[in-house]
């Protein structure tokens, strides 16, 4: 099979992981919004932004005190919008770019050895991670900032400087962010943290493929089920998660915008994050690595667990529909021939053969199963 042929398998994958993903966003939102808080509530309170009665003692506190000061329901999806786009982003070149290396370091393996090793799917996952991230930082900045607005602002929850503060649009938040940060490389303020945390996702998918090879038989690791699939992509991400947490809480901190009374952002912005997480635990402890370990432990079981599941389904869903479309199209011979002649042409002027005659074959492979599919 020709490497190109990769192509459409890898955008597939990308489609329904996006669209798996922005389900599992809209599910999972409220508690993420709480779980950003209780990652950075820590240092507010000891540069005295908050006060001890402001703080969330537990992720049920927290949701009690956002819904009594902050307007309720609403109040529970501050960012929702540059979060979706962002997590839809994300997941696609995600998806994208992970189908696409992996199938590419499998082409020419044996049947017998249909997976990566250790190293080579770790960074096939790290790779992917962080070119997706190179994409999405700036709206990541944007949706942290949108998710502590409220917790910094210490203006009375009815006021106009409160709701102005709470309403701000994404380019309006996107602009202060690159003036505050003193241009346009500070809307990627935070991406050597987003770059070690490539490390969750590919932790993620190694634990999912270490899980299933153990728990699932080998005849069913195309299609284990929808619990063993909902299962296997939850518990691996709970694993990942426990490892990289302390790194999601100096990620917080280095994108969330608050200027310390002691001067603590700006060292943190020079070190980067390695220098944030040694300052926390030189100076909070190893426990505040941890803060608000438990909300994202949940929020990653279901979530990744609902996009992995969501992701299968509407990945079937699209391999249907390709073969419907194709069994269209291929019985038309005047449309065929259309497409014989472009691809020709590209031909000609290089570099396109390979993608055409891939892209070509599978066209006429799928119009032939979806011409059988409608008989």
């Amino acid at each position: 099979m020709p490497r190109a042929s990769k192509l459409l398998p890898s955008l597939g994958h990308a489609s329904s992981g996006a669209a798996g993903t922005v389900i599992s966003t809209l599910l999972t939102y409220p508690l993420d919004l709480v779980n950003t808080r209780l990652k950075v509530q820590r240092q507010l309170r000891l540069d005295d932004s908050l006060s001890e009665d402001e703080c969330y003692r537990s992720v049920f506190d927290a949701f009690v005190k956002i819904y009594d000061t902050e307007g309720g329901i609403p109040a529970f999806f501050a960012g929702l919008s540059a979060d979706v786009l962002k997590s839809a982003a994300d997941s696609f070149l995600f998806f994208l770019f992970y189908t696409w290396f992996r199938a590419r370091r499998l082409v020419g393996r044996h049947p017998d050895l249909p997976y990566l090793r250790v190293v080579e799917e770790l960074a096939v996952g790290a790779a992917a991670g962080a070119c997706a991230k190179l994409f999405t930082t700036p709206v990541s900045n944007v949706v942290t900032r949108r998710q502590t607005a409220s917790l910094l602002d210490r203006s009375p929850p009815s006021s106009p400087t409160r709701k102005k503060q709470t309403q701000k649009g994404f380019w309006e938040v996107l602009r202060e962010i690159q003036a505050e940060k003193g241009g346009f490389l500070g809307l990627w303020a935070g991406y050597s943290a987003s770059l070690v945390l490539t490390l969750n996702p590919s932790l993620t998918f190694f634990l999912q493929a270490i899980l299933k090879r153990v728990l699932v038989d080998r005849k069913k690791w195309d299609d284990p089920g929808s619990g063993i699939t909902f299962l296997l992509a939850a518990m691996s991400k709970v694993g990942a998660t426990a490892v990289t947490y302390p790194f999601q809480i100096g990620k917080a901190r280095l994108q969330m915008g608050h200027k310390s009374s002691k001067g603590e952002g700006e060292k943190e912005k020079r070190g980067g994050i390695f220098n944030t997480v040694a300052r926390i635990r030189r100076e909070e402890g190893v426990r505040a690595l941890y803060d608000g370990i438990g909300g994202e432990l949940l929020k990653g079981f279901f979530n990744h667990g609902t996009t992995m599941l969501t992701k299968d389904v509407v990945h079937g869903l699209i391999i249907k529909l390709y073969y419907i479309v194709a069994g269209f199209l291929v019985q038309w011979p005047a449309l065929k021939r259309i497409l014989v002649g472009r691809m020709r042409k590209r031909n000609e002027k290089g570099g396109w053969q390979l993608v055409g005659r891939g892209v070509l074959a599978d066209l006429v492979k799928g119009g032939r199963i979806g011409a059988s599919m409608m008989r």
